[in-house]
């Protein structure tokens, strides 16, 4: 199998265009043009720019793939892709790496579609949820850069963007979602930005400006935890899934059923959407039905942090777009390990090569892998239930931003932090958590503890390399990474391609 995918193949084309100064400036003159296009029109392009880095893409890899969450290990020759998989996974990488290149020219498109909404006569909704799309794309920028792009001039985009550092985009993202919050629907679809999407993106400010600021000795002021407890309890209308329904939240059906969805990016076969179905690709063995490009896999110990009686790690879950009869009764969705079945026939399925070898994912997992487990190292996650219902490769989960037990999880962390509260207080929300996932409670909780129950219930959603530097643990060692001593990685490298066409950019302190 040839490793570079389809999205690294789109992931190149855009490379292609934003290396290519005449194309990029056409595509500037056409957009100042954009009169003759509805501001409605020019917001869905807005959201649409979020797909790329969030539905398992740019983002997501820089978020997951440099943490003790994700893998992508060198199968043989497959997954080489000149090594940029490992160079996240190892904290190696530097300035030309695509993956960082590519999430920065996606974000510097969300902000320049969402800018681009704003000139053209949008409603007050529509500049709200525009503005919106452009405080969570400048979020993220500071969270892996330490630096925003920010567009002032909205009449002139030959311009190059204002380059802000961490505390100026913080305090810009703070106003301007304070600003348009009133404007902001209240209710109604997830996948529109509504008033408490804003909430949690403000949340997240809060709760993570201390380290954004100083990686190295992150600092949590009582202000800014109190913050994260009001907004949390500001938000209403959620429930924690009931038992049995933790996946309901990822299901081809989500946007119906789903009780904790807050903000996700829409998804619809014969509409519109992004590559939902690249979290099945980029797991499921060629064996399996369908096949994939048998890739990405979790390490051993984060499994392990799991109790077997956790419906987090795993379930035959039953969903309108799911017939087969699955006789083995094999899991359909989370922690794959061990033998696979056929979910047909109930048939053990084989490996591919060799042969004659059982297809049984194992547990431990090497940055490299060879011989007879070559195919089948490491255990796969799919925490996004395949849409067997769709006839093509658009599928119809919707992709989660923001749930509603990530509030509750942030609002417990602010308490430990030294917001207002008891300890006994952020237990009982994260056991609230914990009694719906068919877990026994914990009788006492602590910020080591707490880190891992986030693992547990957030797990491949792109928060992990974020929560591990605001715990101090993203410079650890783990099973297929050493331990660092040099700093410089707790943000990523500008890329050069940037620095060459933006002089307002000065590269990252050891790159």
């Amino acid at each position: 199998m040839n490793a570079i995918k389809p999205y690294s193949f789109s992931l190149f084309i855009l490379m292609i265009l934003a290396s290519c100064t005449k194309l990029h400036e056409e595509l500037r003159s056409n957009l100042e043009e954009g009169d003759e296009i509805s501001a409605s029109e020019l917001l869905v392009s807005a959201y649409a720019t979020l797909n790329g880095p969030y539905q398992q893409g740019n983002r997501w890899c820089l978020q997951e793939l440099s943490s003790d969450e994700a893998i992508a290990p060198t199968r043989g020759g497959d997954w080489d892709d000149n090594g940029r998989h490992r160079a996240i996974h190892l904290h190696t990488w530097n300035a030309d790496n695509d993956y960082m290149s590519g999430t920065f020219n996606d974000f510097g498109a969300a902000i320049f579609q969402s800018s681009n909404v704003l000139r053209n006569n949008p409603t007050k909704q529509q500049a709200a949820e525009a503005r919106f799309i452009r405080a969570l794309a400048m979020f993220d920028m500071i969270d892996l850069w330490g630096i925003a792009l920010y567009r002032e001039n909205l009449e002139d985009f030959k311009l190059d963007p204002i380059v802000m550092n961490a505390a100026d985009g913080l305090s810009f993202i703070i106003n301007e979602l304070n600003e348009i919050i009133a404007d902001l629907p209240n209710a109604g679809e997830a996948y529109v930005a509504n008033q408490n999407a804003a909430r949690v993106l403000l949340m997240k400010v809060y709760l993570n400006r201390g380290t954004f600021l100083n990686k190295q000795q992150p600092s949590f002021p009582a202000e800014d935890m109190n913050k994260v407890i009001e907004l949390a309890d500001q938000i209403s209308g959620y429930t924690i899934s009931a038992p049995g329904k933790y996946f309901d939240n990822f299901a081809p059906d989500n946007d119906v059923k789903s009780t904790e969805n807050i903000f996700t990016l829409y998804n619809k076969e014969g509409d519109r959407g992004g590559s939902v179905g690249n979290t099945y690709n980029t797991i499921a063995h060629y064996s399996m039905d369908p096949g994939g490009w048998n890739g990405w896999a979790t390490l051993g110990a984060f499994y392990d942090k799991f109790n077997p009686d956790d419906e987090r790690i795993g379930i035959d879950y039953r969903y309108p777009a799911f017939t087969k009869p699955n006789p083995a009764k094999a899991k359909t969705v989370g922690f794959l390990i061990g033998q696979q079945y056929n979910l047909t026939t109930g048939a053990a399925l084989k490996a591919r090569n060799p042969s004659s070898q059982p297809l049984v994912f194992t547990h431990d997992i090497t940055i490299r892998t060879s011989g007879n487990t070559l195919e089948t190292a490491g255990i796969r996650v799919l925490k996004y239930a395949y849409d067997y219902a769709s006839q093509s490769g658009q599928k119809n989960n919707d992709w989660v931003v923001y749930r509603y037990s990530d509030v509750l999880l942030m609002k417990a962390e602010a308490i430990l932090r030294g917001g207002t509260g008891s300890v006994a207080t952020a237990l009982t929300l994260v056991n609230s958590i914990r009694s719906k996932r068919g877990v026994n409670n914990l009788s006492s909780l602590d910020l080591d503890a707490l880190l891992d129950e986030r693992g547990r219930e957030l797990y491949w959603e792109g928060w992990r390399r974020q929560d591990l530097i605001r715990f101090g643990r993203f410079l650890n060692g783990w099973e297929t990474k050493p331990a660092e001593t040099d700093t410089k990685t707790l943000v990523y490298a500008i890329p050069s391609q940037q620095l060459a066409v933006n002089g307002g950019l000065t590269q990252n302190t050891g790159y």
